[in-house]
């Protein structure tokens, strides 16, 4: 089980992926916030920008491009983790190297077992950097 503190950030303009990965990740005992848009994020960010130890982005999401709101994220807390997520190729060589170790990609789609080992084997990175 997971520290009981540990919140993620999951944006996805998808209303039913949406859901699913917040119920999935609520069920391993992550704190879960959801943006469906990445307005809605950056605003999550801002309220609070320590407050999150992961976030869930699709890569592939209308207005602010996913590389942008990941490179804010990054900035406004130098312990988050990202993934980023796509049924498509994404390029995060850019964001990989500004933040070593924190960033990584996971194909779309994704069953939730997967998407839990690799949230846990980040969130584990994590706290070892700590």
């Amino acid at each position: 089980m997971c520290n009981p503190a540990t919140r993620i950030l999951i944006v996805d303009d998808e209303p039913s992926l949406l859901k699913m990965v917040g119920v999935y990740l609520e069920r391993l005992g992550y704190a879960v916030v959801t943006a469906g848009s990445t307005a809605d994020a950056w605003a999550e960010v801002e309220a609070a920008p320590h407050a999150f130890a992961l976030a869930v982005l699709d890569a592939t999401m209308s207005g602010v491009p996913m590389e942008d709101l990941a490179a804010r994220i990054l900035a406004a807390d130098p312990r988050v983790c990202v993934i980023a997520a796509s049924g498509y190729p994404v390029d995060i060589a850019t964001l990989q190297a500004a933040a070593p170790g924190r960033v990584i990609f996971l194909h779309k789609p994704f069953t939730p077992e997967m998407l839990g080992s690799v949230v846990r084997r980040m969130i584990a990175t994590q706290e070892e950097d700590l």
